[in-house]
């Protein structure tokens, strides 16, 4: 039986944990009513499927249940330590990862700044609509695009020609060099106009009394920028580098398995597309799952430990 402890120093009743919680429920029971639905969403299609990563531990066979297989511990992790390909997979993950945080990171910002301190509303709009609107092209069809700009008689290929910079095609989507900054490229061009709607948002909210002190105080635009703009975005900055961090395993899937080829498979081939063509193409789900799950812990370790560090040095976190 819950017994309420009376803290005399305090002058405040401390009730148990549970009923606490109940407590609270019933005062918030309307908003939890509307929760509970996406909440029983979460745990179905986001949590009870996590059950599945068991696979990675044992010898799984298609149609017989998880339970029922045989328990081989760590066995398909080490096989891919020492796989030939972990060396390559990962070389590949992290490049194009840094090449996008590089470059992609703050290419939003920029765009939104610029987007910030254009003065004709309509042409603000019109810019803004074009920038996004490659977010809502799938990748099929902007690998499409890709090809016939940057093909063997693509029309890219068909100007440098023209311009006498070249007298043959160049390779473009068969040379391995030229695939990591293709494919940053197709990344940045396909969600910098998306990325920036957040930081718009987080300019609309900088009270507005700053900018006419700092107009009084002698600060032109860039000044403004640098001190008003920026310093008022810089925990959606900070959020979002944190996310982007816990991310950086996450080099791509379908812009690679749609541009690259065989060719260029040492520059394309990421964690993700090696777990799908081990996993479904060559029906080794156990050892495709292992690598899924190496992958995930990884990211959960990074978001942690960037969570802390701008904790402790900004001062910002998202938990």
């Amino acid at each position: 039986m819950y017994k309420i402890n009376i803290e005399k120093s305090a002058g405040k009743i401390e009730l148990p944990f549970l009923q606490r919680i109940s407590r609270r429920f019933m005062k918030e029971k309307q908003l939890w009513m509307v929760c509970i639905p996406m909440i029983v969403f979460v745990l179905i299609f986001a949590y009870y499927p996590m059950y599945g990563v068991l696979v990675s531990f044992m010898d799984y066979i298609p149609g017989a249940p998880i339970i029922g297989s045989k328990w081989v511990g760590l066995k398909y992790f080490i096989e891919f330590f020492n796989s030939p390909d972990l060396e390559m997979i990962m070389r590949n993950t992290l490049a194009i990862s840094g090449l996008n945080i590089l470059f992609g990171f703050p290419a939003p910002i920029i765009l939104a700044l610029l987007l910030n301190e254009l003065q004709n509303r309509h042409f603000k709009k019109v810019v803004q609509t074009v920038s996004y609107l490659p977010n809502f092209i799938s990748w099929v069809v902007a690998a499409s695009l890709i090809f016939t700009l940057f093909g063997s008689e693509g029309v890219i290929n068909r100007l440098i020609q023209d311009m006498g910079l070249t007298e043959e095609p160049v390779g473009f989507l068969s040379t391995g060099k030229y695939f990591w900054w293709l494919i940053t490229m197709a990344n940045i061009w396909k969600g910098v106009g998306w990325s920036a709607i957040i930081y718009l948002s987080a300019m609309a909210g900088i009270d507005r009394e700053l900018y006419q002190a700092g107009a009084v105080d002698g600060l032109g635009r860039f000044g403004m920028v640098w001190h008003i703009t920026l310093p008022g975005i810089s925990t959606t900055i900070l959020l979002l580098w944190i996310l982007r961090i816990g991310g950086i395993l996450n080099a791509g899937f379908d812009q690679q398995l749609l541009i690259g080829n065989a060719m260029t498979r040492e520059y394309w081939e990421v964690i993700d597309t090696y777990a799908y063509r081990y996993g479904i193409q060559l029906g080794r789900y156990s050892y495709a799952t292992a690598v899924g799950l190496f992958k995930s812990v990884i990211s959960i370790l990074l978001i942690f430990v960037t969570n802390r560090a701008s904790k402790k040095l900004a001062g910002a976190s998202i938990f």
